[in-house]
């Protein structure tokens, strides 16, 4: 029974994320499936909905069938939607290994979403979007404070050596103003996990990919039932409104297995401890606002 009510919370969690990434209103959902917008939710909060009520909303939101209810792969092609999905396998998450942009998200500063919120504001014109977009990355965070799973981020040399140059939001258009201060606060981030690496917090490490031209972001969150793998092309720091990829999430033991021995190779082979903190350091000298 215990496994029966997972299933269907799972089937809730990646309706709503489907929801998003669709873009249409509940109503609208719950009105072309002749359903009460009532019974929408109660869906999505993991109540019993039946086969060919699954089967109409694969058709409606254009997916298999078998993805709604978890065999098979998950795609979305609006960051809205995939940082939804993230937030709730995250919530059942014990240890996230992770290729990150670059920062790990989880641990940034206020600071770093308060500048994320003014130029996404600017460049926003659906405040509706963006006020789901910012609350969805709140959620992870107070999720992650909460809970406080294990997490092992290995970050890339050559994106940082960028995000110091250009700043928090590199892909936003925003002021020369505004462009310095994103540029201060990515400064402060970097330096923040210098601190971090230093402190050596439990359950909390980076490492350094140093020359290395490019790596795929991806997550691997290992719950309890299962592991997920999550690729993404969004970084954190980009509009609601960015529609350049398609993310993916899966549970595919083959997907899974494959991107886990190549984190676990990159992780052994990547700069660690003192020596990543002294090259981020050097990163940011070369890199100061003068």
């Amino acid at each position: 029974m215990a496994a029966v009510t997972m299933r269907l919370s799972e089937i809730g969690q990646q309706l709503r994320a489907f929801r998003l990434e669709s873009g249409m209103r509940a109503d609208e959902i719950a009105a072309r499936l002749g359903v009460s917008r009532a019974a929408l939710y109660r869906y999505e909060k993991g109540e019993v909905i039946k086969l060919d009520t699954v089967q109409r909303l694969a058709e409606l939101l254009k997916v298999s069938p078998l993805t709604l209810l978890g065999i098979g792969v998950e795609y979305y092609s609006r960051p809205l939607s995939f940082f939804e999905r993230t937030r709730q396998v995250e919530e059942e998450a014990d240890q996230i290994l992770q290729i990150a942009d670059p920062v790990a998200y989880l641990v940034t500063s206020p600071e770093y979403d308060q500048l994320l919120s003014r130029a996404i504001s600017r460049q926003t014109e659906d405040k509706r979007l963006m006020e789901q977009h910012l609350a969805i990355l709140t959620a992870r965070k107070e999720s992650y404070r909460v809970r406080r799973p294990t997490m092992i981020t290995m970050l890339n040399e050559l994106t940082i050596e960028r995000f110091l140059t250009r700043g928090v939001g590199e892909s936003i258009p925003m002021p020369d103003e505004l462009r310095v201060e994103a540029r201060r606060v990515a400064a402060q981030e970097i330096e923040n996990i210098v601190g971090m690496i230093e402190a050596e917090p439990i359950g909390l490490q980076f490492s350094l990919l140093a020359d290395v031209d490019s790596t795929t972001n991806c997550m691997l969150m290992r719950g309890r039932e299962r592991m997920m793998l999550a690729i993404n092309p969004f970084r954190c720091d980009t509009s609601p409104a960015a529609t350049t990829g398609v993310s993916l999430v899966t549970s595919a033991p083959e997907a899974v297995n494959a991107h886990q021995r190549v984190i676990e190779a990159l992780w052994r082979e990547s700069v660690k401890g003192r020596d990543a903190a002294e090259r981020l350091r050097s990163l940011l000298a070369q890199h100061a606002i003068r």
